[in-house]
């Protein structure tokens, strides 16, 4: 008897559930949540619907320079079924994030119309003319709105239910992208120590996966205090305009198209890097985001950007072909976008321009259209690069 008990608190000890030790891939040892809602299309667009997912501290264009954490697409099937055409809706259906760690994000989208994002290039990662943009928008304020995943008190993830995000006609694209090519043919320029001029000219690109035949330069002054007049808030004596741009320190050695100090291409400085000698004070012993003083000159265009009756900023854009770009032998370290702090001298190495539209949509040069990318028509402008020296 004693050895048929003995047998049996065995066999019910072997039913208890085993000790788990976290392993040591830190990814596995999360805890996950997931954002899920539903997209809430008034529009006549007809097209799958991508959906983005941003860290809240690091908007997209217009706002900011940030990049996807990840995207998710919804079937235009499960969105319009067999709406007839010219009917705008509403439609509704519903989307999800999955494995979302806890945080504060954006959401932003677009119905892609003309079924032509692709998202693993960069030149065919964006919206289009035609698209219809959407977001996740406080009711209310009609501002973004931000979507939490929280945590309880056990520390598990709190997913964010029942999030709308809103798509309407009022955000169709104008335009497709602001591509552009430099203007004289030129494979590179270079900066020293005075001031060069370049000038971009918007460039139509319609070949294999690229159809876009229809870019420009919206360009507008910036007006944010409402007074009429352009903003100067630098001080400088140059007004502020639409679009905006970057230029920015690429990776010294391999690929022009990798950022330095972003190696992993998910728009966050990388922990380890190059560090440079600021003006103020030595280095900080942290990477930094090289960036040149640079800024478009559209004096020949000032005429075009204010009211001829009232002398008033306009409030919509002028689309324009060309624009003037102004590279001053300055750099800074912008790794702080809100602060960017002066460097001792300009880094020598490439750098690359990227053009940001009103719209967010963004366009820079060097991109892999400047490469032999296979599945992407070989555009040589678009391999320009600046150089310092």
């Amino acid at each position: 008897m004693k050895n048929v008990l003995l047998a049996l608190a065995l066999v019910l000890g072997g039913c208890e559930a085993p000790t788990v030790f976290p392993g040591f891939d830190k990814r596995q040892n999360l805890s996950l949540g997931r954002i899920e809602g539903q997209v809430i299309v008034n529009s006549t667009a007809r097209g799958r619907i991508i959906l983005f997912l941003y860290d809240a501290t690091r908007p997209p264009p217009p706002l900011g320079t940030g990049r996807p954490l990840t995207f998710t697409v919804v079937s235009s099937e499960a969105v319009f079924g067999a709406a007839i055409e010219g009917d705008s809706g509403p439609f509704t259906a519903p989307f999800a994030f999955s494995l979302v760690a806890p945080g504060r994000y954006l959401i932003r989208g677009f119905v892609d119309a003309n079924a032509d994002f692709i998202p693993w290039y960069g030149v065919t990662a964006d919206t289009t003319e035609g698209d219809v943009g959407g977001a996740a928008i406080d009711p209310t304020t009609r501002a973004s709105r931000i979507v939490e995943v929280g945590v309880d008190e056990a520390g598990n993830p709190v997913p964010a239910l029942d999030v709308p995000v809103s798509f309407a006609d009022s955000a169709r694209l104008p335009i497709d992208r602001p591509i552009f090519s430099v203007v004289g043919g030129m494979s590179s320029v270079t900066l020293s120590g005075t001031p060069v001029v370049i000038e971009l000219q918007a460039t139509p690109i319609d070949e294999g996966v690229m159809t876009q035949p229809t870019p420009a330069f919206l360009v507008r002054f910036l007006d944010d205090d409402g007074d009429g007049v352009p903003d100067d808030a630098n001080g400088d004596g140059i007004p502020e305009v639409w679009p905006r741009v970057v230029v920015r320190k690429v990776q010294q050695e391999g690929s022009p198209l990798l950022d330095e100090n972003d190696l992993d291409k998910n728009g966050v400085v990388d922990a380890t890097g190059v560090d440079y000698e600021h003006a103020a004070a030595a280095s900080d012993g942290l990477p930094d985001v090289v960036v040149l003083a640079a800024g478009f000159n559209v004096a020949e265009y000032a005429s075009q950007l204010v009211d001829g009756t009232t002398g008033r900023v306009k409030t919509t854009p002028t689309a324009v072909p060309r624009l003037k770009l102004v590279l001053q032998p300055r750099a800074f370290d912008a790794s702080t976008p809100a602060g960017p702090q002066p460097l001792k001298a300009v880094p020598i190495g490439r750098y690359a321009i990227t053009v940001i539209q009103q719209t967010g949509q963004t366009w820079r040069v060097p991109n892999e259209l400047g490469l032999e990318v296979p599945g992407l028509p070989l555009v040589p402008s678009q391999g320009f690069v600046v150089q310092v020296q």
